[in-house]
């Protein structure tokens, strides 16, 4: 037995049409659509987000420490010159200041006869 339609409904209904029973498969489709591309987008983000702190782990830890925070402000602050300046503090290392004012340290005072002389 077919089942019976009005008189005035078209012969052919479209697919994206509602059913009789209620069930709206567009719908489904492009809420499901829009939650993945809000969840993609998300994970982009804050991988994008997390791009001066990777780089930043293979130098030292202030440098390191430096670079979270300023990424940290420019998450929840939405500021994006704390981003750049976190991305180029990454990028680049900076010099290594302290091991040869350590070494003129120890030399002075070995010199000044305060330091232990590996040589006597």
């Amino acid at each position: 037995m077919e089942p019976k339609h009005h008189p005035l409904t078209p012969e052919h209904i479209p697919h994206y049409m509602t059913a009789a029973d209620g069930s709206d498969y567009l719908f489904s489709f492009v809420v499901i659509l829009v939650v993945v591309a809000v969840l993609l987008l998300g994970v982009g983000y804050f991988t994008l987000h997390a791009l001066p702190e990777r780089m930043a782990h293979k130098s030292n830890a202030t440098q390191l420490q430096l670079v979270s925070i300023l990424a940290l402000l420019a998450l929840f602050t939405h500021n994006n010159v704390f981003w750049v300046f976190a991305l180029v503090l990454a990028a680049f290392r900076p010099p290594d200041l302290v091991t040869p004012l350590a070494s003129m340290a120890q030399s002075l005072a070995v010199m000044a006869g305060k330091g232990r002389d590996d040589n006597a």
